[in-house]
Parts: structure tokens; sequence; C-alpha cells
């Protein structure tokens, strides 16, 4: 019997924001997904920004393949080859609950219904992110502005964003509106109601916890900002070429006062386990129909949050806090098999997930792309997945291996070079130092190597 699926995806998560991974956040039903399965320790992002990475786990291509290098208005086409379909032709009922980002976010998505059915998703109850949501109409603005509840949304957006973006303070919406319990609500009642013959491949994907940081009572204050790990400070920029981090730097100063890191990042784990909770409630409703035995289970997240460190927020950028994502893989082999503490070390790109539920369907990619199932890893958790791995933004582009992790930039230089086992926060940038001249060479031709390997005509 083929298993059921179940796809978790969250907006904006750190690699480090799971008990199981960095130990600060209550996230018990994540650890207990990671406990039945496998976790991917040093799983990269295709791309840090929301558009090109989803897109890029929609198709199996990168950035360069697809020409979209950073968030701007495009519309995958109707006629893209995804792995949704993939899954669907395998003889699954697809269904989607929340974001996916894969058109712009803009007039009423409940019409754009007919274009996510051909992307390869069957029931659909889309919504926009956090920003977006103050704009866009959907089936959960619709509840919003029916419950007189929209105006005040937006209100408190404007002010945010036109004072101080990173503000901490609960939603006008109040938990039981909120837009990551809506989304697991709405998962939990599709599977709890589904009577269909096929096995369901249901993709849950939260808007949370990107930010604001406005995540309601009793999550806003579960979390003592003076108990949150302390930011990595920024180092000083050194003699060395140039990138778009630097840009970001230049451009991105908060002044933080004395205790507002903490008091981000207590927020933002007060969202995770909000979204954790709501998991939690979503495997409950399948173990009622007696089926979570035999459903994959795979949670990730599309890019990270910087959350202060490098006197940074947001993410687009190839530092840990925004290229490295979480990725839980559990099937009925790996829950049979439970090991605690299951992890696989080697490098792994977010795209490899659209081929290893194929896989794990019984289904076939017939298009070209570069994802990779792993299948093989959840096995044998010993494994070398990729040699590297890479993510790429606003034309740069990184690699990452098990010993080092170095970015180009658009002129090909490399300007950021870090001993990923000496220097796992990131504060001694090895680039342009002359006795690091001929690691650069190397890992440099490994990148345009890959690049002339994976070059495909642009979407």
């Amino acid at each position: 019997m083929k298993p059921n699926i179940l796809l978790l995806m969250t907006d904006q998560q750190r690699w480090d924001a799971m008990g199981c991974s960095g130990g600060w956040v209550q996230t018990p039903n994540l650890d207990r997904i990671a406990g039945e399965g496998v976790r991917f320790t040093n799983c990269v992002t295709t791309s840090p920004v929301c558009i090109p990475t989803r897109l890029s786990l929609a198709t199996g291509l990168y950035p360069h393949n697809t020409g979209v290098w950073n968030n701007m208005g495009h519309t995958m086409s109707a006629e893209t080859p995804t792995w949704m379909q993939a899954v669907r032709d395998a003889g699954y009922r697809t269904s989607l609950f929340g974001k996916t980002h894969l058109h712009p976010h803009n007039g009423d998505l409940r019409k754009k219904e007919d274009l996510m059915n051909e992307y390869g998703l069957d029931d659909v109850d889309e919504i926009g992110g956090p920003r977006a949501s103050a704009r866009v109409k959907s089936h959960m603005t619709a509840m919003w502005e029916e419950k007189g509840l929209w105006d005040a949304y937006r209100a408190d957006y404007k002010e945010r964003f036109s004072t101080k973006p990173y503000t901490v303070r609960p939603s006008t919406l109040g938990f039981e509106n909120y837009a990551d319990v809506y989304v697991g609500q709405q998962a939990k009642q599709y599977l709890q109601n589904y009577d269909r013959q096929e096995p369901w491949c249901c993709w849950v994907s939260f808007g949370g916890p990107h930010e604001p940081w406005d995540t309601p009572e009793p999550y806003a204050s579960m979390y003592d900002p003076n108990n949150m790990p302390p930011p990595i400070l920024r180092p000083a920029v050194g003699d060395r070429p140039l990138g778009n981090l630097d840009n970001m730097m230049n451009q991105m100063n908060p002044k933080f006062e004395e205790g507002e890191v903490g008091k981000l990042r207590a927020d933002y784990a007060g969202n995770v386990t909000l979204i954790d909770a709501q998991i939690g409630e979503i495997l409950d409703a399948i173990e009622v129909r007696g089926e979570l035995e035999n459903t994959v289970i795979v949670h990730c997240s599309d890019h990270g949050e910087m959350n202060g460190d490098y006197g940074l927020i947001y993410k687009s950028n190839f530092l840990n806090g925004a290229v490295r994502i979480p990725l839980l893989v559990r099937t009925p082999d790996t829950l049979k098999g439970a090991v605690p503490d299951r992890t696989c070390e080697s490098p792994v790109e977010w795209i490899d997930i659209g081929p290893t539920l194929v896989e794990l369907a019984g289904g076939e990619m017939k298009h070209r792309q570069f994802g990779k199932s792993l299948c093989a890893t959840l096995a044998n958790t010993q494994i070398t997945h990729r040699e590297f791995a890479i993510s790429e933004i606003s034309g740069e582009i990184m690699l990452l291996n098990q010993e080092w992790k170095i970015a180009l930039n658009t002129d090909g230089k490399p300007y950021l070079l870090f001993d990923v086992q000496n220097d796992p926060d990131e504060t001694n940038n090895l680039a342009g130092l002359p006795e690091m001249k001929e690691l650069e060479t190397e890992l440099r031709l490994q990148i345009l190597e890959y690049l002339f390997h994976t070059e495909t005509k642009k979407q």
C-alpha cells in the first residue's frame, strides 16, 4: 500500500530553530519527527530568499537555470514540469494549504486555483505571506474581513513598517485567527474529512515564522528574552573583494536597543513553537485515521532569518542564519528502524526534496532537473549525498562542503571563505588572504564546473 505524504514547510525558519538542532526552541512534534526519521544537519536552501527558492523546489532547477535570482513578479508557467505533477501522476490526490509564492501575491488568490491545478495541486487553499495578506484576497483574508479584523491587521502592518519594522508586539488577530493557526486547522480538517480512494499528498506551507515579530499570546510571552542565544557579532570587513552581504551591511544597520535582539528571538521562538503545536494537531488527526505509520513526513523551510546575527534582520545572504535550513525526513521504513538522534552530515540541497517525494510515491521525474533523491541516504546516513551544496542570489553563488564555505560575487571573485569545522559561527572570513589563494582557486573551479554541467536554456 502506497504511503501518504505530508510535506510540512515553514517560511524563514533557521536551521537551529528546533529543539533537536539548536536547543533554544521547544518543538516536541518536530523533535518526534526527527526521532522517527533522519535529520539533515547540512541542508542548504537553493536561494536565501522566497521566490527563487520556491520556484527551485517546484522545478528542481537553480536560479541560473530559471533566471529568477531574487524576489520579483514572476509567474511560473502552467506548462512547467513539477514534482507535484509527478506525485499526482503516481496516483495521489494532491493538496496545498498555505503559501507557495509560485506566482505574484496580488489580486485574489482564489482566482488562481486553476493555475495551481496546472502546477499539480488538486485541492488548494492558498494564502499570501504575512506582508501580502495586508492586501491580497484569499479565503483567510475574506474570513478576517467578515470578522472585522482585516482593517486592524492592515493598520498594524503599515505602522510597523513605517516606523520600526522589527517591532515586537502580538498580532491584532489574536491566536484563533492567526495565519499559522488558520493554515494548520484547514489542513487538519481536510485530512480529518478525506474520503477518497487515492492516497493523499498534503503540502502544509505555513507563513511563519517570517517577520514581523507578531506572535500572538500565549506564545508571545512563552520565552524569556534573556535566555535566548546571543547574536553573532559583525566582524571587521578586512582587505578582500566585496559582495552582496557587504551591500546589506552598509544599508541595514538596525539600531538595536539593549535586550532588543533577545526580544526578537523570543518572539520568533514563540512563533516556531506555535507552528509546532499546529503540526502536532495534524499528526494527531492522521493518527486517529490510523494512517500515521504509513505516512511519509518531511519538514523543511525555504530559508532562514538572521534575527540580529551580524547586526542584520531578514535573509538574502549566504551566512548560516539565512542559508542553512531544517530538513527532517521520516518514512514508514525509518519509523520501523528508529534510532535516536539519527543525523546525516552530508551536504544536501532543498531541491532534493521533490525527487525524494516522487521516489517515495513510486513516481518518476521525467524532466531534466538537478534535485537528487535522498532515499539512499535514509537507508544509510553515512553516504555522501553531495560532495557540496550550492546556493545562489543576485547573480552570486555559494558552495558549502564539509570543510569550507565559499561565496563568489558577481565578478566571480571569492568574498566569503569560512573554515566550517573550526569557525562554525563564521566570524573569521579568510577570503583574500594570500595563503588561501590556492584553495580559493580550487573551490572556484568546482563552482564553475558545476555551473557548466547544470546549464539549461532559461525557462
